[in-house]
């Protein structure tokens, strides 16, 4: 594994380094937003996960994290945030895949590193020329709403959903499959995060915030809340609305 971690606390990383060449993996320091950003550019497609602390000299972790994503909407990236607090652990997902809160023991980012990479399906990233909806092969297909796992890509009312992270997809995939079934956090945790997920379901509410944006800049809104219980899919009606 070649990993970049982002962290202006220079005791951290050299402890962290320890960590990781006892796993044997390949990792290289950034101490702050700019210097992450040019040792990023410098192998994009090199690299298979990134830790990044959200407050950062310079450019923060958020601007940090945003620039990644434009240049691999795949690569997994763990946010490091420094307080417990929900508001943080949403602005930490913005752009990241999980978070891990500070002060964390290094076992504890050493397993969530391990149990994202093994999620991730890494090196999947493809340079497929995009087709049509209508060419497509969906595994998902309704008169509204099309979802290909072999392309990773979703449409709603003809037009791709835009940007879908990893995560985003596979929550947006797991709805979908059982239209207007209900599913609470804890089983939308297990079925897209894995069982050896170490965060809480406030982690479901960022990403499908961040999903329903998305949604929102090709149609109307198909990712429905059920109050006090979980969300559902539900494209029955959207012509309509």
């Amino acid at each position: 594994m070649k990993l970049l971690m982002v962290e202006d606390n220079r005791s951290v990383s050299e402890m962290m380094s320890m960590f990781f060449q006892k796993e044997q993996w390949e990792a290289a320091f950034a101490y702050d937003g700019d210097e992450a950003l040019e040792m990023f550019n410098q192998q994009v497609q090199d690299w298979d996960i990134v830790t990044l602390d959200l407050n950062l000299p310079g450019k923060d972790g958020m601007e940090v994290a945003k620039e990644i994503r434009e240049k691999s909407k795949t690569v997994p990236i763990i946010m490091l945030t420094a307080r417990d607090s929900e508001s943080d652990q949403v602005l930490g997902l913005e752009y990241a895949d999980e978070y891990v809160t500070k002060p964390f023991s290094p076992i504890t980012l050493i397993a969530r590193i391990k149990a994202l990479y093994r999620r991730s399906g890494l090196k999947e990233e493809t340079a497929a020329p995009k087709q049509p909806a209508e060419t497509k092969k969906f595994d998902i297909n309704t008169p509204n709403f099309q979802l290909s796992s072999a392309t990773r890509e979703a449409y709603l009312l003809d037009k791709e959903i835009p940007d879908l992270t990893p995560k985003e997809f596979d929550l947006l995939k797991a709805l979908s499959s059982k239209p207007k079934q209900v599913f609470t956090r804890e089983q939308l945790l297990q079925q897209v995060w894995g069982y050896d997920y170490f965060g809480d379901e406030r982690t479901v509410d960022a990403h499908i915030k961040k999903l329903r944006h998305k949604i929102e800049q090709v149609g109307p809104q198909i990712i429905q809340t059920v109050w006090g219980v979980g969300y559902k899919f539900d494209d029955s009606d959207v012509q309509t609305k």
